[in-house]
């Protein structure tokens, strides 16, 4: 667990407690996958929220207990032995450190390919001579996970009207899908006390790249999303659900109808939160650029990128940036 004396503590970004992010917004759109109606429900979230929950996912509860249970004996290991899992290449674990620019959390993590046979040597020298356990608890999680975003994206396909109906299941389907995996651990913070009003980051304000990410966390509270007035809100947990994020390059595609949602992790003072998620990527040479039937009679937002140009500027960026900006087009009113 990440373990930090109280004057380190001052070397972590805080904020000042607000009257909207203390207060549990109950709100987030609930959306039953299984009812014939969610199309319209799902596409109507994406664009009010970017952010939604959804039930009846398909995603077998004992694949979540078992991975779960997995990332805790993991991150209840001494950092000596999580050590031999990073640092992060961009592969592995990492704590306190997010990315290469600067960013730093009260977090501890592990970033994953989303093909748990290329993870097998990074985790052999902390699980043991086979790490099989591991392995299947994510091998089985991400199977399900993926099946669950990609019937997600093909009914918001069809509630915005689009053919064909896997255009951006596909994306994550095809075998040069660049998505990853990430797990984190939020030590619990008994010293937020003496913050005087403030609270301590775990991750900060940021917006997912990718085009969808599914979120899984134990029952701790932590996460916030900002709305559209900038303001912040706490989401309350919810281990029944997944919570889904639309990412930037769903944004883009759907030429700003969707909208990423900006969001960021508080630390808790007194209990872990444990999170699992999946962010759905397209491939490296895929072309980011909103579909031609959805920019009909209107102005394109966005210049087209590739994804790896797009990740690339978003590697070298902060977290907080508005990795957008720079592809986004100067439409004249």
């Amino acid at each position: 667990m990440v373990v930090l004396s109280k004057p380190a503590m001052e070397q972590f970004c805080l904020v000042k407690n607000s009257c909207k992010a203390t207060t549990l917004f109950h709100d987030v759109p609930l959306i039953d996958l299984s009812k014939p109606d969610s199309k319209h429900l799902l596409v109507k979230a994406c664009k009010e929220f970017g952010f939604f929950k959804v039930i009846n996912h398909g995603v077998p509860t004992e694949f979540i207990s078992k991975l779960e249970s997995e990332a805790v004996k993991f991150f209840s290991l001494p950092m000596s032995e999580k050590e031999k899992a990073g640092p992060p290449d961009p592969f592995g674990y990492g704590n306190k450190q997010i990315g290469p620019n600067g960013d730093v959390g009260w977090v501890e993590y592990v970033l994953l390919t989303t093909n748990p046979e290329l993870n097998y040597e990074k985790f052999e020298s902390v699980f043991g001579v086979t790490p099989e356990k591991f392995q299947a608890a994510v091998k089985d999680y991400l199977k399900a996970v993926k099946k669950m975003a990609c019937e997600i994206l093909e009914k918001l396909a069809e509630g915005l009207n689009i053919q064909p109906r896997n255009v951006f299941s596909k994306l994550l389907m095809d075998e040069q899908s660049d998505s990853v995996f990430r797990l984190n651990h939020y030590p619990p913070c008994p010293d937020l006390q003496e913050l005087h009003g403030r609270n301590l980051i775990g991750f900060g304000e940021h917006t997912d790249p990718q085009i969808i990410s599914v979120l899984r966390s134990n029952n701790t509270s932590g996460l916030q999303i900002a709305l559209n007035d900038g303001s912040w809100i706490s989401i309350p947990p919810d281990q029944n659900s997944f919570f889904i994020n639309v990412g930037d390059s769903m944004q883009v595609l759907t030429n700003g109808k969707f909208k990423s949602v900006r969001h960021r992790v508080l630390a808790n003072s007194f209990k872990s939160r444990v999170s699992m998620i999946y962010f759905g990527g397209p491939p490296l040479s895929e072309k980011i650029a909103p579909l031609p039937s959805l920019v009909e009679g209107e102005d394109s937002l966005y210049n087209a990128f590739t994804w790896f140009e797009y990740k690339k500027s978003a590697y070298k960026s902060k977290l907080a940036d508005n990795r957008l900006g720079l592809f986004e087009k100067i439409v004249a009113s």
